[in-house]
């Protein structure tokens, strides 16, 4: 059982996740709102033959998978959370790059679980045109799981 300092511990990285998690869901959540208010039926073109914004509502997962199984996604979404929250707080590694890594997911799956649940569908905009249109929130799950693959493969430092 940890001590106070560990009980401590444990509630500031907490803490770290959370203000991580968020900054992502907070920064998705009005980016997606100002597209929902002022959508713009064509892609707008911010670097030439690059990035463009394309408003896309996505029913599916990645990738359009599982489109029209809302309902699957947010039962998924919810358990997925909750098993990853435990993983987090159980985790004995916290370096700073593991809660870092942790909020960015967090964050993004609370931000598409959060259109999910409220609208059905995920507001995508990000459009590279060789890849299928994606938000800030896939972009945030997608580093989160990069930086914590190489947190695993870090060596832990000796003291």
């Amino acid at each position: 059982m940890p001590g106070k300092n560990g009980k401590r511990k444990q509630v500031v990285s907490l803490a770290f996740v959370c203000i991580v998690a968020s900054f992502v869901f907070t920064a998705d959540f009005f980016i997606k709102r100002y597209f929902l208010a002022n959508p713009s039926f064509e892609s707008i073109p911010v670097i030439k033959n690059i990035l463009y914004l394309t408003v896309v509502f996505n029913k599916g997962a990645a990738f359009g998978i599982l489109k029209g199984k809302t309902s699957l996604l947010i039962y998924t979404g919810v358990i997925f959370l909750i098993v990853f929250l435990f993983a987090v707080i159980n985790e004995r590694r916290k370096s700073f790059f593991f809660l870092v890594s942790c909020g960015l997911i967090m964050g993004g799956a609370l931000s598409n679980l959060y259109d999910r649940v409220f609208m059905g569908f995920v507001v995508d905009y990000i459009d590279v045109r060789v890849w299928p249109v994606f938000n800030l929130s896939d972009s945030a799950i997608s580093v989160g799981a990069f930086l914590l693959l190489l947190n695993e493969f870090r060596k832990p430092k000796k003291i």
